[in-house]
């Protein structure tokens, strides 16, 4: 494998306080119950406007929903968010290998380039390739083709690592490696019946695997 595409929320780094409060707060303006944090981790990885779609019902109110958790996420959740110990040995071990680096996440690529510079990950990484705000590319699918033919990239070359199903099945519909990690927001048997090759427990394994 010459090119490894890291998915970010659930892979990279655990963002479950900035995107669940976020999530409580669209929900409490629009004078809704709100679910625990706990309860909301579901919403973690997949793109976020059908999860506020599942939890609001219409189309209207996912938009408004949206718009209220961008609110507070641009300033006070996208900060809310911590490294997953022992990325960066694995990203330092991998570059070090001589492999193209990428994050591909759902997340717009607005906040994603953000999140990667405030943790001073930049370094790894050759570029970053997220959503638009308009929902464009937010499917994985989607995403990781444009990713691969803007980077040039053989996907039969490519591994993308991720923690939910989209990130499987968004690979294998691209002809990549998949491989999963059980240390995020996915389990095992959502990760192996979305198609994952192979699933890691931890950063240390991923540098087993894959190194």
């Amino acid at each position: 494998m010459t090119a490894i595409y890291f998915d970010l929320d659930g892979t990279l780094t655990d963002p479950k306080p900035g995107i669940t409060r976020s999530i409580q707060y669209a929900l409490t303006r629009l004078d809704r119950v709100a679910p625990s944090e706990d309860d909301l981790t579901w919403c973690i990885g997949p793109p976020l406007r059908a999860s506020l779609m599942k939890l609001l019902g219409t189309d209207d109110l996912a938009d408004r929903a949206l718009l209220l958790y961008r609110e507070r996420f641009a300033d006070i959740g996208i900060f809310e968010n911590d490294v997953y110990p022992g990325i960066e040995d694995t990203l330092s071990a991998f570059a070090g290998s001589g492999r193209r680096l990428f994050v591909a996440t759902s997340k717009p690529g607005v906040y994603a380039e953000r999140i990667i510079d405030h943790f001073k990950l930049r370094v790894y990484f050759e570029r970053v390739f997220g959503s638009e705000l308009d929902g464009t590319r937010a499917d994985k699918t989607d995403l990781l083709g444009h990713a691969l033919r803007s980077a040039g990239v053989d996907p039969a070359t490519a591994t993308m690592i991720g923690d939910r199903s989209h990130d499987m099945v968004g690979a294998r519909n691209n002809g990549m490696t998949a491989l999963g990690v059980l240390y995020g927001y996915g389990s095992e048997a959502e990760l192996l019946g979305a198609g994952a090759h192979h699933v890691c427990a931890t950063p240390q394994a991923l540098r087993d695997h894959a190194g």
